[in-house]
């Protein structure tokens, strides 16, 4: 398996990275892959380039063709205007747009504050799925107050549970159904009736 992690966090180090981190070690114990992390921040200059020339440079080219040979991918911006970086955004425009079609894909972002954690739903969800990659369910937030608190390494783990088990082609495992809890009287009522058939004694078609 091979994993590409995004991440496009602009300050060294970086919560960003951070948080792709766990993501990529999470997914890497259920799931053992090949990780290669692109840092978007080092192709900053050449991102900017080829929407003015068209042709990536090297670093840009290598970064691209990663991200479409990937098995999985993990996509993670800090928030800037209740949004995705513009850098993080302007790597995915110069991607070409067949590339993520049916590959499956983790989304996080960080920011500085709870209130933001629904950029996942209204900014990038909608952006990978108009790439028509395969988003898994749970999406990872990180604000400034959840390193260290409750909560957050389950959504990791869940979240690369999620990513795991469409890498490898698998479905994500789903609480097993109960049979149904059927009356006493109602299982009676259906052997009095098999045995009527089968002419048991006492039964329907039984003779006296």
């Amino acid at each position: 398996m091979r994993l590409v992690v995004v991440s496009a966090g602009l300050s060294v180090p970086s919560s960003t990275r951070l948080l792709a981190d766990r993501l990529a070690a999470a997914v890497d114990r259920g799931t053992p892959a090949d990780i290669e992390v692109v840092e978007l921040r080092e192709l900053a200059v050449e991102i900017a380039h080829n929407f003015t020339n068209g042709f990536p440079g090297r670093a840009l080219a290598a970064a691209l063709e990663s991200v479409t040979e990937a098995d999985g991918l993990i996509v993670v911006t800090p928030v800037f205007s209740a949004s995705y970086s513009g850098l993080f955004k302007s790597f995915f425009d110069v991607l070409d747009k067949d590339a993520l079609a049916g590959k499956p894909v983790l989304i996080a972002a960080t920011g500085g504050s709870a209130r933001h954690s629904l950029v996942l739903e209204h900014a990038l969800r909608p952006l990978f799925a108009h790439l028509r990659a395969v988003v898994v369910p749970t999406g990872v937030y990180a604000a400034s107050e959840d390193w260290g608190a409750e909560g957050l390494p389950e959504r990791i783990e869940r979240a690369a549970g999620e990513l795991g088990a469409l890498m490898t082609g698998l479905s994500t495992a789903r609480p097993e159904r109960k049979p149904a809890l059927v009356p006493f009287a109602q299982q009676l009522a259906a052997l009095s009736v098999a045995g009527a058939d089968a002419g048991v004694p006492g039964g329907r078609g039984s003779r006296p």
